[in-house]
């Protein structure tokens, strides 16, 4: 735990995309979006903002359903509302058709016999549909529905929440809910000082550890439970959060997003800004994804993409509830990194060299620290214990002065950015001067110093008041949060700084390619290989010399024109797998083997009952490594890209990377460096070095396309793509195509 701090564009966007002849509008959470601020689909680059400051300090609170009858539900929730209210100042209206008063003030039968403007209305009713377009003509900012019943029991709880979604978007109020809690109304401690964590859920009983880190004297400044997201969903909060001065990190438990693209903007401007987004994203098996759906009613999305999506914009995905406390409280309150190094110090030897390890599998920097920095510890540590990272002090130098001048002279060291220094149990009185003079030295440094304090007891006084009454040292419990939480501490501030944004990189004008390609296109079908290698060529893609025929002279013809060897490969619509009938055959040297080729892949076909559109007769490609590159289409994100070892063993290897367009240059560049097979590209067992700028050339054409013909194009799959021998390109020697 750490210490206290005092000092895809998916269906639902789409839908709201109106078309205004060559240059659509956007329409998107109320905010008209010019077309310069589209892309080539029209697709928003920008996230709306909405203006939620209303929402959490209004100045006039309407309780619809409000009752003061002691043993009802809603009479608690109207008493938490009136103390609530009287902390942020709001004004607090009873609302019930049948009551003249509720708790001594006077009730109105509904929110439009108000005399003042309401800023938020809260609906204490089973069925807030027939209240939300009654709350069409009052102009209410906000309001909040409680009820369930919705998205998360079915078909028909999700045709009732649509229902209500359409009210909410005629009405023109912003919506938080259903299925939601009074998680937004808790009390807020304003006694700490220092940068807050924001935090959203879309279970509130999730978020509870992280709200009741007030208690250890971390800073919260806002909890929005979003529920099923009828309306305002994670994405609205992420985006306003980012903007507050305040916030020095947004901390999410999210089950499931209600749409892709508007995450990734709302993440797109976190990172724009420089707030870290840590994330609990539920869905990482199938039992959990559907769990979670049960609960919101959400998509999961597929978990791969999810995951590549977060890394792709900066969001730093944990799996445990601990993790998501540890982790945005130390990003929200650290300050920007002087240096990558970090230096372990412990009073043991065997500490030191498990907590090194487990750190450096982590991918975190443990550098040599220099021989004279070496030679200065040893004025305080005696020679034979080991000072080169992980410093090992023995025990006894803690006891006295030499401790402080230990930290004082790693810190100093430029090299070193991060001191960690766990102490895996209290030995009174050198645990406690240990944890006074790490405190006293974080104070004078810019530099972080963690302290992983192991004791499981928690009650001792260095870590209850000294260690966590620091507004400086960031402590934790357990060496694998604590190593989790600063690799994302520097890894994101190496991603933020000089951020471009992959929406920059997006285009806005259609290729010339584009006409070409659709013209290719046909709906609902999938294309044979030739017409998939005609896509590829419209975008710049390059394939080998071929020709397609239909009959054996005409083969023999064309072997001549493409030049010996050749490859013979039957070309039909319903070919998705060639090779295990028997439709290939490689290393053809004559015309008689062709002939021969010829009549056995129309006999196979034949025999087969597969309709063909004729033989293709192709160039024979020198060796080189076997990619695949592929257009598929997810349920939240829409277009992704996937590259990965390709060839027969695709399916078994099973070594992808996979990315959300638009990206740039250095993102395929990045996805090449997650696949395990990546030194093959290098060259292995004396093969040459293969051609990874025109795999990159290649990778980025089509994302290209994945985003031009977002509307016509289901799936594309490029297997093999041969990387040829550096400066001699790639090629796609078989490509496979499906249109929506």
């Amino acid at each position: 735990m750490l210490g206290s701090t005092h000092g895809t564009f998916t269906t639902d966007l789409r839908a709201r995309v109106v078309a205004c002849g060559e240059a659509p509008t956007a329409v998107v959470h109320g905010v008209t979006v010019a077309p310069g601020d589209q892309d080539v689909s029209g697709r928003p680059l920008h996230a709306p903002v909405p203006d939620l400051d209303r929402f959490f300090r209004p100045g006039s609170v309407a309780v619809v359903g409000a009752s003061d009858t002691e043993g009802r539900p809603n009479t608690g929730i109207t008493r938490q509302l009136l103390a609530w209210a009287e902390r942020v100042g709001a004004r607090i209206h009873p609302v019930h058709p049948t009551r003249a008063s509720v708790f001594g003030i006077d009730c109105v039968p509904s929110v439009g016999a108000l005399a003042e403007p309401v800023d938020l209305a809260v609906l204490l009713v089973a069925d807030p549909l027939p209240v939300i377009e009654e709350l069409a003509d009052t102009k209410v900012k906000f309001a909040v529905a409680f009820a369930s019943g919705f998205a998360e029991t079915g078909e028909a709880g999700a045709a009732a929440q649509e229902r209500l979604a359409a009210a909410v978007r005629r009405s023109g109020l912003r919506l938080l809910g259903p299925n939601t809690n009074l998680n937004a109304f808790e009390r807020f401690r304003d006694d700490l000082e220092g940068p807050a964590v924001a935090l959203i859920t879309q279970s509130g009983h999730q978020g509870r550890p992280v709200f009741t880190l007030q208690e250890l004297g971390v800073r919260l400044s806002h909890w929005a439970p979003t529920g099923n997201e009828a309306d305002l969903e994670t994405s609205d909060f992420i985006s306003y959060f980012a903007g507050l001065p305040e916030v020095g990190a947004i901390a999410c438990y999210v089950e499931g997003l209600k749409d892709g693209r508007s995450f990734l903007l709302a993440a797109d401007r976190a990172a724009r800004q420089g707030v870290p987004v840590v994330a609990v994203k539920v869905g990482r098996t199938e039992t959990g994804a559907r769990t979670a759906a049960s609960h919101t009613g959400k998509l999961t999305g597929a978990d791969q993409v999810v995951d590549a999506a977060m890394r792709q914009y900066g969001v730093i995905r944990v799996d445990g509830l601990d993790q998501l406390q540890d982790t945005a409280t130390l990003l929200a309150r650290a300050r920007r990194p002087q240096a990558d190094g970090v230096v372990v110090y412990s009073i043991s030897g065997g500490t030191g060299a498990h907590f090194a390890d487990l750190a450096t599998a982590a991918g975190l920097e443990l550098p040599t620290l220099p021989q004279a920095k070496q030679d200065e510890l040893h004025q305080w540590i005696p020679e034979y214990l080991s000072v080169s990272n992980p410093v090992d002090n023995g025990g006894h130098p803690v006891g006295d002065w030499r401790g402080r001048k230990i930290i004082d002279a790693i810190l100093a060291d430029p090299s070193v950015g991060v001191l960690i220094c766990p102490i895996t149990g209290p030995f009174p009185p050198m645990s406690d001067k240990l944890a006074q003079d790490l405190v006293d030295a974080a104070e004078a440094t810019d530099k972080l110093v963690c302290v992983v304090w192991g004791s499981p007891v928690g009650t001792e006084e260095a870590y209850r008041t000294t260690l966590l009454g620091s507004s400086r040292v960031a402590t934790f419990r357990t060496f694998g949060n604590c190593i989790g939480a600063v690799k994302a501490y520097l890894d994101h501030h190496r991603f933020t700084t000089g951020y471009r944004s992959p929406f920059d990189e997006a285009p806005r004008t259609p290729s010339p390619s584009l006409r070409k390609a659709q013209a290719l296109m046909r709906p609902g079908r999938r294309l044979s290989e030739h017409a998939a290698k005609q896509l590829l060529r419209a975008y710049g893609i390059r394939v080998p010399r071929e020709q397609l025929v239909t009959s054996a002279a005409a083969a023999v013809r064309a072997a001549g024109l493409v030049g010996y060897p050749v490859v013979m490969k039957a070309s039909g619509a319903q070919l998705a797998h060639k090779t295990e009938l028997g439709l290939v055959k490689v290393g053809l040297t004559s015309a008689s083997q062709v002939r021969d080729a010829y009549r056995e892949l129309t006999d196979i076909a034949r025999y087969e009952s597969i309709d063909l559109d004729g033989i293709l007769v192709c160039q024979m490609v020198g060796r080189g490594v076997e990619m695949v590159v592929g257009v598929t289409r997810d349920e939240l994100f829409g277009p992704t890209v996937t590259v990965g070892l390709g060839g027969v063993l695709v399916e078994v290897l099973n070594d992808t990377a996979v990315r959300v367009p638009p990206f740039g240059e250095h993102e395929a560049r990045s996805m090449l460096a997650e696949l395990r097979g990546r030194a093959l590209l290098d060259g292995v067992r004396g093969a040459p070095p293969a051609d990874v700028d025109a795999l990159v050339e290649v990778v980025l054409r089509v994302q290209r396309m994945a985003l031009e013909l977002d509307g016509d194009l289901a799936e594309l799959d490029i297997n093999p793509l041969m990387v040829l021998p550096r400066g001699q390109g790639a090629v796609a020697l078989d490509a496979l195509a499906v249109c929506r």
